[in-house]
């Protein structure tokens, strides 16, 4: 339950930080648009609710009160002084007092909350100094007092249940577990999970328990990969630290939740998408991880060849149609489009995204993110764009007939639309269109290019080697001049290192198709023809598929040809 704070500091407050060059970019404003009204001005339901990182919302709060910022390493032991005050009047109020060189300090997550400092004043009868920490430091110091004060705990093996075992039924045992999600070792636990996925490039964390275990792992590369087993007294506590972070009921363990939750790891500022499920041996957890990129996007560095990508150069170029980028989830396709965007944007130009999620911010452009349940859809907001004059509209989707109608007419009434769709080809967005009810005569009017495309692993530059038998596979395309060798080109394989995690692989790359729209392709889909046929008459015209895209790929040793045969075909 939060408190309203004695001190009103709603409107003050968010006004600092919308005005503040250092902490406004660190808002999450989709979260606090979640946060009751009523509830602004409690620091701790912005805290919770994933307005900022705990950190972040701490050097706020700090610089908002004109009061010092201390860090947890810099807190001694707790005063003697308060002996006589509530330890869960102290942990529920977000006060630490200590002393530090004989000086009686009080450590406050939340400076608002007047009642409980002037509690604190009539208790220890002297003046002392008010410090800021962040909201999950303070239960951290309550945490390392619990482990210094407790006699030795039970060995893993011994009898009874641990603290971390213990039934949440009642309403001390939630405070209790909500104590041990924010306390040293569990929080210790989780953040070493996000900054190893962080430093292995992971884009998904997968937390599972078993019988007597709690299973972690990570998927780099598009394949899972284990990080760690810890021990099956933890589960609850730390998928409850999990909870936390997205501001989801640590109490519910009966339903699947999902959140999200914006976190600062080792200088990298990144979105989590988190996700519970109730399990035979207890709650499981998914973080799907996706980094702020701060570089500058570029289409050059994407992996194209210099043929494609002049070809969707020209594509981009239009002054108006429909741009699609097709692929299955998870190969690449927003980075396409933000690469494509980045290259559009110009101040002669106005630029309207709307997506789900919003994963690359990009100076410039308007940048709205799907909300369904207020109603703000793909369509919804599609068609408010039409009323602002823009030039060019993202659409981060196409997943129903009423986005691609507007879609349709947008790309038809002077604007560049970009979109994607999930297809296995470039010519399946064709039928994919047309399966959502767009004319084909409109479609054939529209359209003006198609890219395909998928991720292959790159090979380890630390432990790649040339080969020097091949497969039966690749013997087999090299027969039949699928594949083609030059003088003196070889291929290569990874054999697998350290750096590697023994894979052979380390990073991803695009392998693409580029399917340009001219007067003889646009009959095909006028005429409805199989999209078999339209990759044919793309393929007479110039177009390079996937598989012989990631194949000269394979010649320049990027990949390897199993690889590609795996993802291609």
């Amino acid at each position: 339950m939060i408190a309203k704070p004695s001190l009103d500091v709603d409107d003050a407050f968010l006004s600092f930080l919308r005005k503040s060059e250092e902490f406004g970019e660190r808002v999450d404003y989709d979260a606090l648009d979640a946060v009751p009204q009523e509830q602004r001005g409690a620091y701790a339901a912005l805290w919770e609710a994933g307005v900022m990182t705990g950190t972040d919302l701490a050097d706020a709060i700090a610089r908002f009160h004109g009061l010092p910022r201390v860090r947890i390493d810099a807190i001694g032991s707790q005063s003697g002084a308060t002996r006589g005050l509530s330890r869960r009047f102290l942990r529920d109020a977000w006060l630490y007092p200590y002393e530090i060189g004989g000086r009686l300090m009080l450590a406050v997550a939340d400076p608002a909350n007047i009642e409980a400092i002037d509690a604190v004043k009539l208790a220890v009868g002297r003046p002392f100094g008010i410090s800021v920490v962040a909201f999950e430091d303070i239960a951290m110091l309550f945490e390392r007092d619990a482990e210094q004060s407790e006699p030795e705990r039970k060995d893993e093996a011994g009898g009874g249940a641990t603290d971390l075992e213990m039934d949440i039924g009642n309403d001390e045992n939630l405070e209790r577990l909500r104590d041990l999600a924010r306390g040293a070792p569990v929080v210790q636990a989780v953040d070493a999970m996000l900054e190893a996925a962080i430093d292995l490039g992971a884009t998904d964390i997968h937390v599972e328990p078993t019988r007597d275990a709690v299973r972690v792992r990570l998927r780099v590369d598009g394949f899972l990969r284990p990080y760690q087993t810890l021990p099956g007294r933890m589960a609850r506590a730390i998928v409850s630290r999990i909870k936390i972070l997205a501001g989801l009921n640590i109490a519910e363990r009966r339903l699947p939740q999902d959140g999200r939750a914006r976190v600062r790891i080792v200088n990298t500022e990144a979105d989590l998408r988190i996700a519970t499920l109730p399990t035979l041996h207890g709650e499981a957890a998914v973080i799907r991880i996706l980094v702020k990129e701060s570089r500058a996007l570029d289409l050059a560095r994407l992996g194209m060849s210099p043929r494609d990508l002049v070809t969707i150069r020209a594509i981009l170029a239009e002054p108006y149609g429909l741009v699609v980028v097709s692929g299955p989830t998870g190969s690449g396709k927003t980075t396409t489009l933000a690469a494509a965007l980045t290259e559009l944007n110009d101040p002669a130009r106005k630029i309207m995204t709307v997506e789900d999620p919003i994963e690359y911010q990009i100076a410039g452009i308007h940048q709205t993110q799907v909300k369904p349940a207020i109603d703000l859809t793909f369509a919804t907001a599609l068609r408010a764009f039409l009323r602002h004059d823009p030039d060019i509209i993202m659409v981060g989707e196409m997943r129903d007939a009423e986005t691609a109608a507007i879609g349709i007419q947008a790309a038809l009434t002077g604007h560049l639309v970009l979109t994607t769709l999930h297809t296995n080809n470039a010519a399946d967005a064709v039928a994919r269109l047309l399966d959502l009810k767009v004319e084909s005569f409109l479609l054939a009017s529209a359209l003006r290019g198609v890219i395909g495309q998928r991720l292959v692993r790159k090979l380890c530059e630390r432990c790649r080697t040339a080969i020097t038998d091949h497969d039966h596979a690749t013997q087999s395309l090299l027969e039949r001049g699928i594949l083609q060798l030059g003088a003196g080109e070889t291929l290569y394989r990874g054999t697998g290192c350290d750096w590697c995690g023994g894979t052979g692989y380390r990073g991803r790359i695009g392998i693409f198709e580029v399917m340009r729209f001219d007067a003889d392709l646009r009959q095909q889909i006028h005429d409805e023809v199989d999209t078999g046929r339209i990759q044919e008459v793309a393929r007479k015209a110039g177009m390079t598929t996937m598989l012989e895209d990631g194949l000269m790929k394979c010649r320049a040793g990027l990949t390897s040809v199993s690889e590609v045969m795996r993802v291609a075909t």
